[in-house]
């Protein structure tokens, strides 16, 4: 196993290389990246003072290398209208989106796996019913409209939670449950379909026919197995959270990666746009490697070779 987490974080290097090259070809395919730098009336000595500090008049495979360098030593530029590191932006907006993230797919997990293995145990009766109401709500219904919603009941008639903002623990109640709502619906279906996959399968006749308990071979046996499709479904969704939902950080006034993205696509702020794209990269070539090691944790039976 350890050549293939080996061999799997040399093509996670490759990948992002891949993802470096990508954002620098497609920045300079879109139009000279001076724009986003100097304004409409600067003078022909300002701009070329401006290109003449970023590089902007070397040959193309120059500027990728001081631009691949300075991503070596965190250096993403420096944003255009808040004047500041871009990196420095990046890593303030990071734990904001990263806990929401975290609370996010706690509330997805807790409500949708249960669901997901009730359903499938107890098909056709009023819990599967139940289950599949649920997962079609949350596929149907707009996070913008849910969230506006909550909003209005629990902040602004009830009074129980802030309307918006990063102010404490019961701020992450609303945006996280909005960000699981749409997650719910998916690993209920996903949940439901492995399992029942798995419960028509041999072993599993095998082990209620050595007499173990029920619970013991849905939740122990059963579930293990089903496990697979739904962590490299719920792998996908993570990475999306990590990134930042620009929706729920958008009606939140949530200071995360996200609302950073948006502002910065509205503003036409060039290096902070970059830099998020790299990071979302990072974060999914990251996040599969995770989850390709966790398979074998979940199912003993996997097991990799280096060939």
């Amino acid at each position: 196993m350890t050549g293939y987490i080996a061999g799997r974080i040399l093509q996670g290097l490759i990948n992002i290389l891949f993802i470096t090259v990508l954002v620098f070809v497609l920045a300079r395919a879109s139009g000279d990246p001076l724009e986003a730098f100097v304004p409409d009336d600067a003078s022909e000595a300002t701009i070329q003072l401006v290109r003449d500090r970023l590089g902007l008049n070397e040959p193309m495979h120059v500027q990728y290398w001081i631009f691949f360098k300075g991503l070596l030593v965190g250096d993403l530029g420096e944003s255009k209208i808040l004047k500041e590191p871009v990196t420095k932006l990046l890593v303030e907006r990071l734990p904001a989106t990263f806990s929401l993230a975290a609370v996010a797919m706690g509330i997805a997990m807790v409500m949708a796996l249960p669901l997901g293995v009730l359903s499938a145990v107890y098909r056709d009766t009023w819990i599967d019913r139940v289950a599949k109401i649920i997962a079609f709500l949350g596929q149907s219904s707009p996070q913008f409209w849910i969230a506006i919603m909550l909003m209005i009941l629990f902040s602004v008639l009830l009074g129980w939670l802030p309307v918006a903002g990063r102010s404490g623990p019961s701020s992450y109640v609303l945006p996280g449950f909005v960000m699981g709502w749409f997650v719910i619906a998916g690993l209920v279906r996903l949940t439901r379909s492995s399992m029942l996959d798995v419960l028509d399968s041999d072993y599993i006749t095998m082990a209620r026919g050595k007499g173990l308990h029920e619970r013991t071979v849905i939740w122990k046996h059963a579930l293990r197995n089903a496990m697979i499709p739904v962590l490299t479904y719920s792998g996908l969704i993570l990475g999306g959270f990590m990134n930042g939902s620009v929706v729920i950080e958008a009606v939140f006034a949530w200071p995360g990666i996200g609302r950073l993205a948006l502002d910065a696509v509205q503003g036409r702020d060039y290096p902070v746009v970059q830099g998020v794209v790299i990071m979302v990269g990072v974060f999914f070539v990251v996040i599969n490697l995770l989850v390709d090691i966790t398979y074998a944790i979940v199912n003993p039976r996997i097991k990799y070779s280096t060939s």
